[in-house]
């Protein structure tokens, strides 16, 4: 009884909450869920989900998969609740459950989808049923709060041991291939690949954590990597890496923006193959569910600085989140292979949300092509640019700012194609930022 006294007094809160919010053109984010936690530790107990509940983590790609799933979803004219905002630790879950429940409590849906921090997937779900979990990738992020990815890894190993869901995994990582191993009475274990793209080095050229096999410790053979760690391994002593695929992407080919799986040419607005890997595991939701995914990823555009394009006053510009190395590698190798010249803005923050320790600048692959000028800025933009500086790039080119408002103003300077890379709290006041500056409406969401 106590519970639904406490959702009932939080639905009232988010009235008056949503309300306050919209005079001061604010979002309230997981402040609800916040609040209800503190009055109630377990009040996703009291939740009443009884459709299917998919969970989206990993280190890097989470909101565009999430959002991604629900998007198809909604395109099979389905009614989904999910947290497309982000906030994907618990308090962000229970806000989400807490505004689409009824007094009672009840989730009225046809599935609810989630991204999920990857150090909350073992406390939200103990809590709440779970019947299918995709993991992606596993990186190094945020040291100072999540320690090394190793023991990430470990925590959601433990968890799957007595999960028996649906268990979508990309058997291009070998830091989470190995999680299908986690419990061996789990029937439903499913692999996604991506077939080697125009791209893909012989060699590692980029940071990456997948050397050894986990079960034997033989170091992994690869016969590709497509970028950092992610690519063709085995195991040359016990076979890891050869798991039977489910869902396999072949053709890629980012030019056209297509590429094939099951002999079905998927179209996307999507050039880049870190996003491929994210509609691999869309596709494999698809399949389990008997979704149609061909419409929706045609269409799918994630509007929230993830691989965003925009043209401002007349200049294409490319932003995109880099909140760790690979981050950063992905979003400067899709500027690489861009032939086109242009100039790069990098934004770095060194906030509690992005981590204080800034040291993994240093495994960031500057290495780049037909760029003309660098600027950077944010909290650490003289450190941005040290190592910008350090990689060999001319540093009669590169202009630090103190202030975003200023470096955005001296980036359009010219009317050079634009790249935009900035870390998890600069991400969204750089975005709004360069639309303000380009008078453009910022818009949240997908279209």
């Amino acid at each position: 009884m106590y519970n639904v006294l406490v959702i009932i007094f939080a639905k009232i809160l988010n009235f008056f909450a949503n309300i306050l919010c919209k005079i001061l053109h604010k979002d309230n984010g997981n402040l609800l869920g916040k609040i209800v936690k503190k009055l109630s530790s377990d009040i996703l107990k009291s939740i009443k989900i009884d459709c299917p509940v998919i969970a989206v983590t990993a280190t890097n790609g989470k909101t565009t998969t999430n959002n991604a799933i629900r998007y198809m979803i909604e395109k099979n004219n389905k009614n989904v609740v999910s947290n497309r905002e982000g906030n994907n630790m618990e308090t962000g879950i229970i806000t989400t459950l807490i505004k689409n429940c009824t007094l009672t409590g009840k989730i009225k849906a046809d599935f609810v989808t989630f991204e999920v921090d990857e150090s909350y997937v073992p406390i939200v779900f103990k809590k709440i049923p779970l019947d299918t979990l995709v993991v992606l990738d596993f990186f190094r992020d945020q040291l100072d709060r999540n320690g090394e990815v190793e023991s990430l890894i470990l925590k959601i190993n433990e968890f799957l041991k007595t999960y028996e869901g649906n268990l979508i995994l990309n058997n291009d990582d070998p830091n989470v291939a190995r999680l299908g191993r986690a419990n061996e009475n789990n029937k439903n274990v499913y692999y996604f690949s991506v077939d080697k793209y125009k791209y893909a080095t012989k060699e590692q050229s980029e940071a990456g954590e997948g050397k050894f096999c986990p079960f034997d410790k033989t170091r992994l053979k690869y016969e590709y990597y497509q970028y950092s760690h992610i690519g063709k391994f085995k195991c040359p002593t016990c076979g890891y890496g050869e798991e039977p695929l489910f869902t396999e992407i072949k053709d890629v080919n980012l030019n056209d923006r297509t590429f094939y799986e099951d002999g079905i040419e998927y179209k996307t607005l999507a050039n880049n193959i870190y996003t491929v890997y994210n509609y691999a595991a869309v596709i494999s939701v698809a399949k389990i569910y008997k979704l149609d995914a061909i419409e929706a990823l045609k269409t799918f555009k994630l509007d929230n600085g993830r691989a965003e394009n925009v043209k401002i006053k007349g200049c294409e510009t490319i932003i995109n989140l880099a909140k760790n190395p690979t981050g950063a590698n992905v979003s400067l190798r899709t500027l690489n292979e861009d032939d086109e010249e242009k100039e790069l803005l990098f934004v770095l923050n060194d906030n509690s949300a992005d981590g204080h320790d800034v040291s993994w600048i240093w495994d960031i692959n500057f290495e780049v092509k037909n760029v003309s000028r660098i600027i950077t800025s944010g909290t650490r933009a003289y450190d941005i640019a040290i190592r910008i500086k350090n990689s060999g790039f001319d540093i009669n080119k590169i202009e630090p700012y103190t202030s975003l408002a200023e470096a955005v103003k001296a980036l359009y300077k010219t009317k050079t194609k634009k790249y935009v890379i900035a870390n998890y709290t600069a991400l969204q006041p750089t975005r709004k930022e360069i639309f303000d500056f380009g008078q453009l409406k910022n818009k949240k969401g997908d279209k």
